[in-house]
Parts: structure tokens; C-alpha cells; sequence
């Protein structure tokens, strides 16, 4: 626990510099604060939490707290301090209630920390969290199921629906990432091998898509000095390579074949569907529909909007280029190749306890 609190910090520490990053600008420094005050929260709840679990057991290694899981279960006070460590990966997923961070920071960030933030801090959390819950505590995980599908159904639905009236690109991506990281909780609830894999594979897909979002709202903003969805307008136009990236990151997120973002989901609701949790994968669904209305509004303004302010083409260097065909790829192999990279993470999954 201790290696697993110091490493998260320091990843922590490395989000609330770049944040706030841009010292002359009251947005970024606005992102810096909020950040710095609830994840100061988080870790006292990571402390409390920890110090609470080692007074119970004495102990802070897995291996011995998973051996001795069934009886510590039997205490209180080990209970609560183990949902607090939750609490406090659960802020740095980003899922309900302690999602609430999120967009404002997401806004307020500068675009290159903000693609940093939409992924690093996502990916850290979701490890630890598979860590902690099934290498520490599997016998006493099997009984938080219900708990953790409630947690992915409430995430997924407020994380689609708040995103639907938003204008700011950052923004709706910061609310598409809570409502992913309600999916990402299908593979937690599921409880299996199948489940976690899926947890990895989806975490895989979503780096190249995030970071194929970012690097083209970055670029257009240089030049329309906005993150309005109308800076988009006439975007195929003025840069068919950032056009198409755009368009192939929003169908990723929404789950349409044959991205990384389709398969992902796929896995995910297989692992749960395995698991029985039917109404759990019927609310992902919904879901997933109400989250086309907002990304393919993206892909709209990108090419069907009308009178386009701005024609003028937008310069991209060469490694932009590099970096969006990576990402392309990225997408596209995962989504139409995943065997490879599946086996993979079923192998990594393997030291888990089962």
C-alpha cells in the first residue's frame, strides 16, 4: 500500500504542475486550484484510509491481506478503511460521486496537459484499483459487486447526459470520460479474468483515441483561438488529415466498428454479460446511444456546417502528422486485430487472485 500511494502521488504532483501550467492564464491557474484542493482531498482519503487497513491488520503487503481477508472482514473499521482507498482511486478515475473535477479541470487545462490528464491519470487509477481489489481483497471484492454496478451504472448514465448540451470541446470530452470510465467499471463489477482484460484492452484503445481528440482541438484552437464546437466548422476543408483523425476519435468513443472503441466495449459487455449482470450491460447500452447524439454533433460541425467562418488551411508539422497516423493506426488495429494485444492482457491479468 505504501509503493501504491507514493507512486500514485507522484503522478498526482505531476498533474498539478501541469495544470496550472500556464501561470498567465486564469482558466489554467482556476484548473490548477480545483485539481490541487480535491485531489488533496482524495489522498487524505488514500492516508485515512491506508492507516486504518495496517491498524487492523498490521500489515501493508497484499499477499498477507489477502490470506487473511475472511477474517479481517469481520471488522469495521477494516471495511471502512478499505472503502476509503476506493474513494480515492475512484477520484482519479473519475466516477460518480467524485467525478466532479473533472470537466472544469479538463477546461481549464492546457490542451496538451488535459490529453496528459485524460488518460495517465485514468490508466493509473484503473491498475491500482484491479491491484487493490483483486490481489489485496479478492474474498471480500465478491461481495462489493452490487456496489461496483451501481457505481458503473450511475457514471455511465450522468457522465452521456451531462455531455449532451456542451459547447466546449475539452469540456464534453471531460464528461465523456467520466461516462467511460463508467464502462471501464463493467470489467471491475465483473469480477473475472475476462473482465479485467477487457479493463486493459479498453485502456489501450482509449490512449490512441484521446490522444487523436487532443492533438487535433490543440491545433485548431492555435489558429482559432477557441474550444467551441463551431471552431470545428469547414474543418474538412481546411485540413483533411484533421478532419478525418477528429471524426475517427469521435466514432471510437462512441463504440462504432471497426474502431478500438467498438471491440473495447464488446469485451466489456461480454464480461458481464458472463457474470449475469444483464441490467447492468442494458444501462451501457442506453448509454451508448445517448453519447452518438453528442459525438456525431462533433463530426456534423466538422463536415455539414454551414457558412464556415474561417476556410484558411491549418499548417501540420510533420511530427503532428506522425502522431495522428500513429493514432489512426492505433485505432484501427485494435479494433480490427485485437488477438495479439488480448493475449496480452490476459497474460497480465493472470497474477491477479482469482
Amino acid at each position: 500500500f505504501v509503493l501504491l500511494f507514493v507512486s500514485l502521488e507522484l503522478i498526482t504532483v505531476t498533474f498539478y504542475v501541469l495544470n496550472s501550467f500556464q501561470r498567465n492564464h486564469s482558466q489554467s491557474l482556476e484548473a490548477g486550484v480545483k485539481y490541487l484542493i480535491l485531489g488533496a482531498l482524495s489522498s487524505a482519503f488514500l492516508v485515512y484510509g491506508i492507516a486504518l487497513v495496517y491498524g487492523m491488520s498490521n500489515t501493508m503487503a497484499f499477499g498477507p491481506l489477502a490470506a487473511g481477508a475472511k477474517t479481517l472482514a469481520a471488522k469495521p473499521l477494516f471495511l471502512l478503511g478499505l472503502l476509503l482507498v476506493i474513494a480515492g482511486l475512484a477520484f482519479k478515475i473519475a466516477a460518480f460521486p467524485f467525478q466532479i473535477w473533472t470537466p472544469d479541470v479538463y477546461q481549464g487545462s492546457p490542451t496538451p496537459a488535459a490529453a496528459f490528464l485524460a488518460f495517465g491519470s485514468k490508466a493509473a487509477g484503473f491498475v491500482l484499483l484491479l491491484r487493490v481489489l483483486f490481489s489485496a481483497v479478492p474474498d471480500i471484492t465478491t461481495h462489493w459487486a452490487k456496489l461496483l454496478m451501481a457505481m458503473s451504472a450511475v457514471t455511465i448514465l450522468y457522465g452521456n447526459l451531462c455531455a449532451i448540451p456542451q459547447r466546449n470541446l475539452k469540456r464534453l470530452l471531460g464528461y465523456s470520460s467520466i461516462a467511460n470510465a463508467g464502462y471501464l467499471l463493467l470489467g471491475i463489477a465483473a469480477l473475472s479474468q475476462a473482465g479485467a482484460s477487457a479493463v486493459l484492452y479498453y485502456l489501450g484503445g482509449y490512449l490512441f483515441t484521446v490522444l487523436a481528440a487532443f492533438i487535433v482541438i490543440g491545433l485548431v484552437m492555435r489558429q482559432m483561438d477557441t474550444e467551441d464546437i463551431t471552431a470545428l466548422a469547414g474543418l474538412n476543408q481546411r485540413s483533411p488529415l484533421l478532419a478525418a483523425t477528429m471524426a475517427l476519435a469521435m466514432i471510437s468513443l462512441a463504440g462504432v466498428p471497426p474502431l478500438a472503441g467498438f471491440f473495447g466495449k464488446f469485451l466489456l459487455f461480454k464480461a458481464m454479460v458472463q457474470t449475469g449482470g444483464y441490467w447492468l450491460v442494458g444501462v451501457a447500452i442506453v448509454g451508448v446511444v445517448i453519447s452518438l447524439y453528442y459525438y456525431f454533433g462533433v463530426i456534423r460541425a466538422i463536415y455539414w456546417s454551414r457558412d464556415p467562418a474561417d476556410l484558411s488551411p491549418i499548417a501540420v508539422s510533420c511530427p503532428m502528422r506522425f502522431s495522428l497516423y500513429s493514432c489512426i493506426a492505433g485505432m484501427l488495429y485494435l479494433g480490427i486485430f485485437p488477438d495479439r494485444v488480448l493475449r496480452l492482457t490476459m497474460q497480465a491479468v493472470k497474477s491477479l487472485r482469482w
